[in-house]
């Protein structure tokens, strides 16, 4: 009996950790909870009009269609395709725009010395804790007496300067070492090549994860170009999606069509760049400054 069990084959009981077990309790619902309103705008969009009010809802379109997106593309009355390009514009300008002028001033808080580096930047970080609605009607009244109402100018500039966008690449240009400028200086490169051949490259990540976090920014912005922009033609994607519930165009179809297209591209950036957005944010404190 003995030998016989000793020649068993040892069972190891595998135990499901008590702290991955939570983990997935608390995620799971959260994540249903996300992608289930996506699976919906997805199957109502596909959905023909006469089909979207059926209960029980049908999360899989019995009778699929692309009508829904014809009708918008097709209608002179909505320039979905306009608006569409319009978001394009902005949201591009203005991350090249907010990744220039914030590398730039990062890289000066980091590497450079200056009387009052610190307070100003202490400044900066304060005035993260003023409400937007306190700077509402200055910026507004500016670029009015500026005559930059109804133009992209409008909604650029304003945002140009991202305070939380100096913190983060600030953090990493204070993790290059000094020997690498030092070496650059000798070899007769100025501040301007330094910061743009040696130390620009070496914060990629960070810059990524800032531009991707700009672009949605701007792309899903509604309340801001609300004010600013009056003009039919000059409307970004997400103001127009309001025009498509509103008056005689509040038909589901068209609205969850119109959905489906602004919300595609900021799902396909995280897709694509989700491990440098994570690299990104993960490493913006490890210069311990």
């Amino acid at each position: 009996m003995a030998a016989s069990a000793l020649s068993r084959p040892s069972r190891r009981r595998w135990k499901f950790p008590k702290e991955t077990l939570i983990f997935w309790l608390v995620l799971t619902p959260l994540a249903i909870a996300v992608i289930l309103p996506l699976f919906y705008m997805t199957a109502m969009a596909f959905t023909p009009e006469q089909d979207q009010l059926v209960w029980p809802i049908q999360w899989i379109p019995q009778h699929p269609t692309a009508i829904n997106f014809q009708h918008i593309f097709s209608d002179a009355t909505l320039p979905v395709a306009r608006w569409f390009m319009n978001s394009v514009l902005v949201a591009s300008v203005g991350m090249l725009i907010v990744l220039f002028l914030s590398s730039l001033s990062a890289y000066a808080f980091a590497r450079l010395e200056f009387p009052g580096r610190s307070a100003i930047f202490s400044l900066l970080l304060v005035s993260l804790m003023i409400p937007g609605a306190v700077t509402l009607i200055p910026s507004f009244l500016l670029l009015r007496d500026l005559q930059l109402l109804d133009t992209y100018h409008a909604i650029w500039w304003p945002g140009a300067a991202s305070v939380g966008g100096i913190f983060l690449l600030r953090q990493h240009f204070f993790a290059i070492p000094k020997d690498l400028e030092d070496a650059a200086n000798v070899d007769g490169a100025g501040r301007f090549r330094i910061y743009w051949q040696i130390c620009l490259p070496l914060v990629r990540s960070a810059m990524i994860a800032l531009a991707i976090f700009t672009f949605l920014g701007f792309w899903n912005d509604l309340f801001w170009p609300l004010i600013v922009l009056s003009d039919r033609a000059n409307l970004t994607l997400p103001i127009g999606l309001l025009v498509l519930s509103q008056g005689s165009y509040i038909q589901r179809g068209l609205a969850f069509a119109g959905a489906f297209i602004g919300s595609a591209p900021p799902l396909v950036f995280y897709a694509v760049f989700q491990r440098q957005i994570i690299q990104g944010i993960t490493t913006a404190g490890l210069a311990g400054r």
